[in-house]
């Protein structure tokens, strides 16, 4: 389902985000088969309150932008704990990154994604995600390469339903995401030359590793 394009109030913070998206995904409240998945950091929180909310089963899934190596705030691609590479073509060939560069791009961010695997998850398996209905949170998509590797990386688990929600999202981000996701929900999209997830919540922070483990240890 193509989400309706709708501006809604920004949201105070991610839990309050949570609340809000819970009531958009009802109809999966208290279903068995339905799993949680967040994306750490930022999605975590929101993850985690669209779980409690719903009374479904939450975990986490690995995902990180590769950065750009001059501006780690960029990034042209995502990397998944299973190793689902995408890469934003067009943008490379914006940047002129070589393929050493790109390369090396990807293997410090397959040593950040294992790292985060270790932390966040410990000895646990992966979950089991065939014949699931898979929800995938963030706490905002800007160019939606991170989800798009995410949903990939799920699809290979033989899920029943790919769902994508989230908060907030570019337009061009939801349309990228759309293309492989069997359903997508945001709250409020923007189609503005300037995006930033930041710019939709009035309490905004980067989460560190021990807030991400203090949260997961609530609601795993």
């Amino acid at each position: 389902m193509f989400p309706n394009l709708v501006e809604e109030p920004n949201f105070r913070d991610r839990l309050h985000a949570g609340e809000l998206l819970s009531k958009k995904l009802s109809k999966y409240a208290g279903k068995g088969d339905v799993l949680v998945l967040a994306i750490p950091a930022g999605g975590v929180p929101v993850g985690c309150t669209v779980a409690r909310e719903l009374r479904v089963h939450f975990d986490v899934i690995v995902v990180r932008k590769i950065q750009v190596p001059w501006n780690t705030e960029a990034g042209f691609g995502a990397l998944t704990w299973s190793g689902e590479v995408i890469l934003n073509m067009p943008l490379l060939r914006r940047l002129g990154l070589n393929k050493e560069e790109v390369d090396m791009s990807i293997h410090k961010t397959d040593a950040l994604v294992r790292e985060r695997v270790r932390k966040f998850r410990g000895d646990r398996p992966p979950p089991d995600l065939k014949g699931k209905v898979v929800i995938l949170v963030d706490d905002g998509l800007a160019s939606g390469f991170t989800m798009l590797a995410a949903v990939r990386s799920v699809r290979k688990e033989m899920p029943r339903t790919v769902v994508v929600a989230v908060p907030t999202a570019s337009l061009g981000a939801v349309k990228l995401v759309a293309t492989e996701a069997d359903e997508v929900i945001a709250l409020n999209i923007r189609s503005g030359p300037i995006f930033a997830v930041a710019d939709a919540y009035e309490r905004w922070y980067d989460l560190s590793d021990d807030e991400v483990m203090e949260l997961l240890r609530g609601c795993l």
